[in-house]
Order: C-alpha cells, then sequence, then structure tokens
C-alpha cells in the first residue's frame, strides 16, 4: 500500500454540535467514554495497511493535534506516519480552507511529493468500520477515476444526505443533495440487480447515499483541484455534479453500520446505542481494532450502586446509592452518593481531584468535578469537567426543544447539554422556569 494516500477532513466548525464543539473540533469529540472520532478513520486506515495518512485540520484543532501526537507513533524503519497539515497562510494563499475540495488543493504539494497512485479521502466525524482495501480492489478493477463508498438508505433517511444515481454497472450518473421530501427520487433508485449481485437485501432501502468516502487516481485529483476546476470549494456540492459524464465515477456499495455524529441529536442516540446490551457498533474484534491514546489511569471503581447497560470508562469513581441506567460514563468521571442518571453521557473529566482538592472546594463553595450528590440527571449531555453540585436535577420534562444559558446549559433538539467546565450550584433545576 505504499502508493496510497490518506487524507483525513478535520476542519469543519461543527456548528451543528454546539455547545459540545466550542472549544474542540468534531473529529476531537470523545466517543464510547474513552476514544475520540478521529480514531475511527485513522484505524481504518492502520487496519486497511494504509499508513500514510495526512490529518487537515483548522478550526479549535489544538486538543485534536495532542491526541494524535500522543497516539499514533510508528517504529523508526516503518515508512508509515500520521501527520498534522493545519491551515496556514501562505505567500500563494491567504484564506483558510472554504470545504472539502479547497483544504486538499491547499495541500497539494504534500500529495505530488511521493508519486502516491491513489489518494483516499476520508471524513474525521463519523463512526464506522470499513476495509478500504475492499474500496481500493474495487476502484482497480473497474478502473475508475474516482471511486465513492455509497451506503443503502431509505426514503426517509435520504433527506439529509446525498443521493447517487448508479447504473446496472455501479457507473455514478447524477446526484441529488439533501433532497427535501417533496421531491421526486424514483429515477434515483439502486438498479434491484447490482444490489443483489453486491449481496445486499434491500428491505426497503431503494436509494444510495455518498459517505464522503473517495479514492481518487492522483493524476486526475491533481487535474480537477489545479487545472480544471480551480475554484471549486467543496467535492459534492461543487466537483462530482459537473464531472459525472466526463470522467469514471464508480460506486462501491457498503451495507453495514455507519452514523454521521454531525448534530446533537445523532451524538446523544448513537452514544445510548453504544451502551445497548447487543451494541451496533464494536470498539474492538479481531484484526479490526480501533486505537486510541493509552493513559495511565486506575480501573474504575464501584460501590454499592445499581448499574444497567452503561458504558464506563477508566479512572472513574461510583459511590454507593447511586443508580446509573442506559449511560456513557467518561474517563475519570465521578459520581457521588444517592445519584440517579438515565439516558446521559457523562464525558468525565481532565484530573482526578485530591481530597485537599475537594477540601479546597469546599471552602471556596465550589462544587467537586463531576456529579454531586442526590442529583437526578436524565436525557443530557455533560461536557468534559463540569461541576454538578448537590441535589441537582436536569430534566427537559416540558419537552423544550432549543433553549440558551450560556455557561450553564443549552438544549438542542431536546437534549440538555451541560457546556464544558460549567458549574451548576447546589439545588439547581434545569431547565429553568420561566
Amino acid at each position: 500500500m505504499r502508493t496510497v494516500l490518506s487524507l483525513i477532513l478535520g476542519g469543519g466548525r461543527g456548528t451543528r454540535l454546539f455547545p459540545l464543539t466550542q472549544s474542540r473540533s468534531k473529529p476531537a469529540m470523545p466517543v464510547a467514554g474513552k476514544y475520540r472520532l478521529i480514531d475511527i478513520p485513522i484505524s481504518n486506515c492502520i487496519n486497511s495497511s494504509f499508513n500514510q495518512i495526512y490529518v487537515l485540520t483548522q478550526f479549535l484543532s489544538v486538543s485534536l493535534h495532542q491526541h494524535i501526537g500522543n497516539t499514533y507513533k510508528f517504529d523508526m524503519f516503518d515508512r508509515g506516519f500520521v501527520e498534522i497539515l493545519a491551515a496556514q497562510q501562505t505567500n500563494e494563499r491567504t484564506d483558510w480552507y472554504q470545504g472539502t475540495a479547497d483544504a486538499v488543493r491547499q495541500n497539494m504539494r504534500y500529495i505530488k511529493r511521493d508519486n502516491f497512485q491513489d489518494v483516499v479521502i476520508l471524513s474525521g466525524d463519523q463512526l464506522y468500520r470499513m476495509d478500504y482495501r475492499d474500496l481500493l480492489a474495487t476502484h482497480h478493477t473497474t478502473e475508475a477515476d474516482v471511486t465513492m463508498a455509497v451506503l443503502p438508505i431509505t426514503r426517509s433517511q435520504a433527506e439529509g444526505l446525498g443521493v447517487v444515481q448508479v447504473n446496472g454497472a455501479g457507473h455514478i450518473q447524477g446526484f441529488v443533495e439533501k433532497p427535501k421530501p417533496d421531491v421526486d427520487l424514483s429515477a434515483l433508485e439502486a438498479p434491484a440487480k447490482w444490489l443483489a449481485d453486491n449481496r445486499v437485501e434491500p428491505a426497503g432501502r431503494k436509494y444510495l447515499a455518498n459517505m464522503g468516502i473517495y479514492i481518487f487516481q492522483q493524476s486526475v485529483l491533481v487535474k480537477l483541484l489545479e487545472e480544471e476546476m480551480p475554484n471549486a470549494a467543496d467535492f459534492g456540492k461543487d466537483i462530482f455534479p459537473k464531472i459525472v459524464n466526463k470522467y469514471h465515477l464508480q460506486a462501491h456499495l457498503f451495507d453495514d453500520f455507519w452514523e454521521d455524529l454531525g448534530t446533537i441529536k445523532s451524538y446523544h442516540q448513537v452514544s445510548l446505542q453504544l451502551a445497548e446490551d447487543n451494541p451496533p457498533f464494536e470498539f474492538h474484534v479481531p484484526n479490526s481494532t480501533i486505537y486510541t491514546r493509552m493513559r495511565n489511569l486506575p480501573p474504575s471503581r464501584i460501590g454499592a450502586a445499581r448499574l444497567d447497560r452503561v458504558r464506563i470508562a477508566d479512572g472513574c469513581l461510583i459511590q454507593d446509592g447511586s443508580t446509573i441506567q442506559h449511560c456513557i460514563v467518561g474517563n475519570r468521571g465521578r459520581i457521588s452518593r444517592n445519584v440517579t442518571m438515565i439516558d446521559t453521557v457523562f464525558i468525565g473529566a481532565d484530573q482526578i481531584e485530591s481530597d485537599a482538592e475537594r477540601e479546597a472546594n469546599a471552602r471556596r463553595g465550589q462544587p467537586d468535578l463531576g456529579i454531586g450528590p442526590g442529583c437526578f440527571i436524565k436525557g443530557a449531555i455533560l461536557d468534559k469537567d463540569c461541576r454538578i453540585g448537590k441535589n441537582v436535577r436536569i430534566e427537559n420534562l416540558s419537552n423544550i426543544s432549543n433553549e440558551d444559558h450560556p455557561g450553564i446549559y443549552h438544549i438542542r433538539e431536546g437534549i440538555i447539554c451541560v457546556p464544558r467546565s460549567a458549574e451548576i450550584p447546589d439545588n439547581t433545576v434545569i431547565p429553568f422556569k420561566k
């Protein structure tokens, strides 16, 4: 795989994930307690023997850089690497990335430097497991200029995705970006024989979604971005719809778990699914492990508490009398006595406070890191380093869709989000009464 270069796009603002992206980029988002979203595409690359990887970053990327630098180190005798390409101003360009295609264009000197034959372009904010060697095999077998991974979807799922039209050989012939519910998509239905030949049972999934996973011939990528479409900003919107009749665009069918964790609701829902008895995605399977940073944290300690469908990361403490149901508890998460927490993602903390630090907190009247005694929390996301006081109640009983109280809480799509490092005083009830 020495002739394959992987580019992971990690530069989006992530506005739909606010307030979780208030101080971090989307690919740096914690997932399942101990991982970060960027671990998914990097691990997929490593497991596919694609060991030459650039991560393109732009917004709020400090924690992402730290995580990658502390996690992915290759042997000195291996030519593999995972390197950051941060957005920067140059003598030729003084603006930031304008889109996915522009981000790749601004780093073209790295793409052309080692005479790579193929370039894999990936998103940094999706949860899935894929062997990219299968994608590459489709690319080479069909002699395609560009190969795109596509996912079978239903009509209702099509509204938030780009829909791809293919012929009986899997050649891409058209695109519709995020179609409205009243748009007729019958012409875009995937050929039944092609689905059957790829051993896919439609089960109502008549359409194909663009997964944002591409392989380009290097020469084609350079020609498109530098010569034919030097001002195109985005692959999905600006480039692919205009080249379907000129270049060979091939679809590669993928039929497994895949989620774009781009909204508060999807992040919350998928996180809780990972705590189920039969989760839709496993992080450790033979020959395809998802890797992350190794931390020197103690094993989690659990008192006389009741746990039901919970993922608990390292260095956590759950004290006596607490009930934790259908939740994620991230690294260093501290839950005091007699807490009830249901359907909640608790991201954890960056440190474990000592007894002396907790005594100092008490003197200042400041809650400790974590969740204080007697709290009731349901249907929420608690970001890192929160300090939740005693007897706090967090539950959206009024079914509020959106609401903002900066520094204390935000409600998005009905999910209560307590932002990073927020301090919630004792006896607070969230949402506030109007």
